[in-house]
């Protein structure tokens, strides 16, 4: 008898075993395809936006901000986690203006992520963020970020050399690359 390979995972159980401000812990209990039982640690995230602004010169607006998880300074687009009920072109404007100083006068959507789909249902829709107009908005009081002007090629050579090694940057940056290097 061969054993099934693929198939959809049921819940059987399901226990929070943290309730915190932007993420929840389950220990979910899981019938496997072939109907034995396993455990699942997942992460409850309400999803997240990214955004790669343009300036009119080209260049793209990132951000430094220290990420305590990881113990360092990283170079990344501007996100932002998505309020509860908040659409996520919403989102996008809101976190850029926060972040950056800048609303878009045109926004695109380009495509999205899931960030770790083995623990995380965490989603990051990514945007396109053009036409910016200065318009700054009070950040969040627990947020602290630079703000750099980059040319796409300084990006790009980040990237390759492993200094940009955020995912949802990368991400969002080959996305929209072959599109801005015809700019």
């Amino acid at each position: 008898m061969s054993k099934q390979k693929s198939g959809v995972e049921k819940t059987l159980t399901s226990k929070m075993i943290y309730d915190g401000r932007v993420i929840k812990l389950h220990l979910d209990t899981i019938e496997l395809p072939d109907g034995n039982e396993s455990l699942r640690e997942v992460i409850k995230h309400p999803g997240a936006v990214a955004i790669v602004p343009v300036t009119a010169k080209g260049n793209i607006l990132m951000v430094t901000q220290y990420r305590y998880a990881v113990g360092k300074m990283l170079l990344e687009v501007p996100a932002g986690t998505l309020n509860p009920h908040e659409a996520p072109e919403t989102c996008a404007i809101r976190e850029m203006q926060e972040e950056t100083g800048f609303k878009p006068g045109k926004i695109e959507k380009i495509g999205g992520i899931f960030t770790a789909p083995g623990y995380t249902s965490e989603f990051i829709h990514f945007y396109l963020a053009t036409d910016l107009i200065p318009s700054r908005l009070k950040a969040d009081d627990d947020e602290f970020v630079d703000v750099e002007e980059l040319p796409l090629k300084t990006v790009l050579e980040k990237i390759a050399s492993g200094e940009i090694a955020d995912g949802k940057t990368v991400s969002a940056i080959l996305l929209v690359k072959d599109r801005l290097s015809k700019v």
